[in-house]
């Protein structure tokens, strides 16, 4: 068995960090449904603008909304405005073919990707 990535959202914008919230971080539903998240799912946060990364679970944002909210202490280590790919993983004794979406700044989904060795974002866009 290995753990491997099922899903994930890319350079996706904060657009909230609410450190008066219990935890966690919301996602607008429209983009957990394009790659297969659930509420309450273990997720990896990495920030592209300052190198943070963090576990956390997820809560279902407003559908259509674009949200993206780092709640609670999460919202030290990744603030409102910065750019973030968030990740879930599986655990299982074979390959799968993972989910992974490009969003746009307002968090809009512009693509499906595959994921492809040495390829840059920027040649999908």
């Amino acid at each position: 068995m290995r753990w491997v990535m099922r899903s994930k959202i890319h350079n996706a914008t904060v657009t909230e960090a609410n450190l008066a919230y219990v935890g966690s971080i919301t996602i607008d539903s429209d983009l957990l449904d394009a790659v297969g998240l659930w509420a309450g799912e273990k997720v990896l946060v990495v920030s592209n603008t300052s190198g943070s990364r963090l576990e956390t679970y997820v809560i279902a944002g407003e559908r259509g909304s674009g949200e993206i909210c780092m709640n609670g202490a999460a919202a030290h280590l990744i603030g409102e405005g910065e750019e973030v790919i968030i990740m879930g993983f599986e655990l299982t004794a074979e390959p799968i073919t993972p989910h992974v979406i490009l969003v746009d700044k307002a968090n809009r989904l512009i693509r499906h990707l595959v994921e492809h060795p040495r390829r840059e974002v920027a040649s999908f866009l």
